[in-house]
């Protein structure tokens, strides 16, 4: 009798459970906007979609999709990609998308090191952008994405942006702005201590300073090193990418000594600290290096010809290495 009545329990337990999961499966979502984009990077977790799924609005929770796709065995089938939903699904029907794979496949990717200008010629180039932009200014385009500096340089992350083709060149712009200001917040809270940088704009014109002068990535930490010495003893940072910059257009590929002798605001053979605003758009690995550089005694670092650069700690030992790998 007892046994009876516990498997009388036990088929309403599994009837309930199934009837919740049913219920759980098959409703429809409701899209936060329509089309809804949502991209998923090479080597996302699961619960990693998911939560950015949550935060986006799609989902209400994150682990019960998660323990959804897991009792389904799916949780190791994701498909990297851009995808775009044209109308509400349901979660097993979000599931079944993204571990096929049915993707939206406009891509394009940002590159480490590139100027502003660089960034906004590609955008003008891609087919598969919308042009939103092409008519405005610098200083238009940051109000549009809600940007409050003025100066556009080193302020987009250099990454792949998935996107549904047709998208605005401004939503791919914004995406970059914020993904940079994540970026170097995190970085900023993490810095060590006793740098000489006062805010992490400061932070993000030594990163792009650290981008330009690295040619191997194995020196990235050591040129960072050498640069904090330098504006810790108030030296001037005489690096020639900051000139190159303030050259503009009218650099031809070849910076000669007079063009070290004129004085710009991005001379740093003429002018010390900081240069007015990043040269360029670092990566991680650069924001990494300017709040963690190497503890050196470096001052100097001249290119060795292969990539990689030789750093000294005197004058002296510098002119000895220039003469050995550049003349």
């Amino acid at each position: 009798m007892i046994m009876r009545k516990i498997f009388k329990l036990l088929i309403l337990f599994v009837m309930v459970v199934s009837a919740g999961f049913g219920y759980f499966a098959y409703s429809p979502l409701t899209l936060p906007t329509t089309p809804f984009e949502f991209a998923l990077k090479q080597g996302s977790s699961l619960k990693s979609m998911a939560r950015e799924m949550q935060k986006a609005g799609l989902l209400e929770q994150d682990l019960p999709f998660v323990w959804m796709a897991r009792l389904l065995g799916k949780s190791g089938q994701l498909k990297a990609g851009n995808y775009v939903l044209d109308q509400p699904v349901t979660r097993l029907k979000l599931l079944q998308i993204i571990t096929k794979g049915e993707v939206s496949q406009a891509h394009m990717s940002v590159i480490e090191g590139w100027t502003f200008k660089q960034l906004r010629e590609a955008l003008n180039t891609n087919q598969d952008i919308k042009h939103d932009t092409v008519a405005l200014s610098d200083e238009e385009i940051l109000q549009r994405i809600g940007a409050k500096e003025t100066h556009p340089e080193g302020l987009f992350f250099p990454d792949t942006y998935y996107f549904a083709a047709g998208s605005s060149d401004l939503r791919i712009f914004k995406r970059s702005y914020e993904t940079m200001q994540k970026h170097l917040q995190e970085a900023w809270l993490a810095r060590d201590s006793d740098l000489p940088l006062q805010t992490p704009y400061q932070a993000l014109i030594l990163a792009s300073i650290v981008e330009k002068e690295t040619g191997s990535p194995g020196d990235r930490a050591m040129i960072a090193g050498v640069f904090t010495n330098r504006l810790r003893k108030g030296m001037l940072l005489q690096t020639d990418p900051t000139v190159i910059y303030g050259m503009g257009d009218q650099f031809d590929g070849n910076l000669r000594r007079r063009d070290l002798h004129a004085d710009t605001a991005y001379n740093t053979y003429k002018r010390a600290g900081l240069t007015p605003t990043p040269i360029a758009l670092p990566g991680v690995a650069s924001l990494q290096a300017a709040l963690h550089p190497a503890q050196t005694d470096a001052l100097y670092f001249v290119a060795r010809g292969d990539g990689s650069s030789q750093f000294s700690d005197s004058l002296t030992k510098h002119n000895r290495a220039v003469n050995q790998y550049q003349k």
